[in-house]
């Protein structure tokens, strides 16, 4: 997504097949470590399991007068002196969208960042996709991918990303149809105003979206001093400051002003906000994303801490 004053490396303008094969050597890495931190926090989770019509049994509950006896377990009933109603498991997959941002500014990476932002939008939407395959949902990205309901699905959408045209920015979403969620992954360094502007007709269809801010450390910090060149790697533009200290102070207002600003106007249109570092862990947005997902607003707003 293209932004205004962000700081980034210089890198020189490459064409589109040096881009996309870039990307294609990249994904494979990054399916791998999705594996291994989807593993690792979805131990001890149940998914996102609910009761409902179906056939696996979920629990039994005390009945409730006005109920179908139909209903009623009496061989579980039968242990003691309660009468108990035997729950099913709800099966009705869910569809969820995710989609990770492509653009130039993503392939930023400072030497406080542990990984590039692309690499960890792909970690992140890799490793989402495999802990929702494992729940039975149907998982898809707009314009790369329509919506499967497989074991596999991290691995559909790995390959289907290394074959797919590059994306930026958001999603082109007509593919997108009936209630669903969809998950954004980007650095979002546009004009809160602009990426609204996308985002609230979205809603407007009833889409209940979840948006992951990817920042590289140094965007937030601003850790430079004395002559810096500062280069947009989508416009080519430079900037050059002989003190880049003295101008820490009004840019770190502004970045953190439109991350407010984006923040409050997603959470005003019901959609979630998480904010994530790449020299933090994976794991951390991870679960946040999938406690919003789950219903779990309070777990994820404490870093998903179960």
């Amino acid at each position: 997504m293209a932004s205004i004053g962000q700081i980034v490396n210089p890198t020189p303008g490459s064409d589109a097949l040096a881009r996309a094969r870039q990307r294609a050597s990249l994904v494979p890495d990054c399916l791998v470590e999705a594996k291994r931190i989807a593993n690792t926090v979805i131990a001890g989770w149940h998914g996102r399991r609910k009761r409902g019509i179906g056939e696996n049994f979920w629990q039994f509950r005390p009945y409730t007068e006005g109920e179908s006896l139909s209903r009623i377990d009496w061989r579980r009933s039968a242990r003691d002196d309660h009468t108990y109603i035997r729950e099913r498991e709800w099966e009705a997959a869910h569809t969820i969208w995710l989609f990770a941002d492509m653009s130039p500014s993503m392939m930023y990476k400072s030497t406080l960042g542990s990984v590039s932002k692309e690499s960890r939008a792909l970690v992140i939407m890799l490793a989402l996709a495999e802990i929702l395959a494992r729940s039975g949902e149907r998982i898809g990205c707009p314009g790369v991918m329509e919506p499967v309901s497989a074991r596999n699905a991290a691995e559909r959408l790995a390959t289907a990303l290394m074959h797919s045209q590059l994306t930026g920015g958001l999603p082109e979403v007509a593919m997108i149809r009936g209630w669903s969620d969809l998950v954004l992954i980007g650095d979002f360094l546009d004009d809160a105003d602009a990426v609204m502007a996308r985002l609230t007709p979205l809603a407007r269809r009833g889409l209940r979206g979840h948006v992951v801010e990817v920042a590289d450390p140094a965007e937030e910090i601003f850790p430079y001093s004395g002559r810096t060149e500062f280069t947009d790697p989508e416009t080519g533009s430079k900037l050059v400051s002989g003190r880049a200290e003295n101008i820490r102070d009004a840019y770190t207002r502004a970045y953190l002003a439109r991350r407010d600003s984006l923040g409050q106007s997603l959470r005003h249109l019901g959609w979630t906000f998480v904010t994530h570092r790449t020299d933090h862990l994976a794991s951390e947005a991870l679960v946040a994303i999938h406690m919003y997902l789950s219903g779990m607003p309070a777990k994820a707003t404490h870093g998903g801490q179960l």
